[in-house]
């Protein structure tokens, strides 16, 4: 086996088409990294709902980590950690939310609510992940300027028109690093790779941190590396390279 033992990867914008299906030449990649001994998991802002429909696809055994680090599983339906979001703070947010009229969402253990779908009873649920999600770029600004006064969240992104707020100190970075304690190896084993804010963390800790061809620009400057598309199987691409071809794995 070479350098990278745990391949994490993004789902949308990374491993997904624009049609949100997994390209034949990516299945193959995947396919032939496990085989090889190296272990590919989701890390995912999504629920582990919405997730695991692609796990089954895919005959994936392996860790998830879902909605931004919140929910860490050992296997799909083996639940290994879950943090959740303080019930004040995502009363906070809905009231931001319904201030500056914006679309909104959260994610909880059940599955998720958005605007149109909102709980009837905001104690009940219990919450990951709240979301916001407007065009209009100066109420987005005043929200996350509001959001980080406050010091208790992490402000990330899956898109450049919202934001993603998960607990302080979680993120994928930290559900990859509960992955990784799991499998006894380091973060400089693992090759991260994603398209948007969410995905920093974990491409800056990460052996190799991979940008697809799409990412935001503040994604690709930090990257080790930046590869091609979601639409070119940037994904396979970087499995080719520098885990089946053990030559090229070395941090560029």
């Amino acid at each position: 086996m070479g350098q990278y033992k745990l391949v994490a990867l993004d789902m949308d914008g990374t491993l997904l088409t624009e049609e949100k299906t997994v390209s034949d030449a990516n299945k193959e990649a995947i396919y032939a990294a496990l085989d090889a001994g190296v272990t590919v998991i989701f890390s995912t802002g999504r629920g582990v709902q919405t997730a695991l429909p692609y796990a089954v696809e895919l005959k994936l055994e392996t860790p998830i980590v879902s909605v931004n680090g919140s929910e860490v599983w050992k296997a799909p339906n083996q639940l290994l950690k879950r943090t959740l979001l303080d019930l004040d703070l995502v009363q906070r947010m809905y009231d931001l939310a319904i201030e500056h009229d914006t679309w909104y969402w959260a994610y909880s253990v059940e599955g998720m609510y958005n605007r149109d779908k909102w709980a009837d009873d905001i104690t009940k649920p219990e919450w990951l992940k709240f979301g916001f999600y407007t065009e209009n770029n100066e109420s987005l600004e005043i929200i996350r300027g509001e959001l980080a006064s406050w010091g208790v969240l992490e402000i990330t992104n899956s898109h450049p028109n919202n934001l993603e707020l998960n607990p302080k100190g979680v993120s994928k970075a930290s559900g990859i690093e509960e992955v990784c304690k799991l499998l006894g190896i380091q973060m400089s084993e693992v090759i991260a790779m994603g398209d948007s804010e969410n995905d920093i963390a974990m491409i800056r800790a990460a052996g190799l941190g991979v940008a697809m061809g799409n990412a935001q620009e503040g994604v690709k400057r930090i990257a080790d590396l930046i590869t091609v598309t979601n639409e070119e199987d940037g994904v396979a691409k970087v499995i080719q390279e520098y885990v089946l071809n053990p030559s090229a794995s070395t941090k560029q």
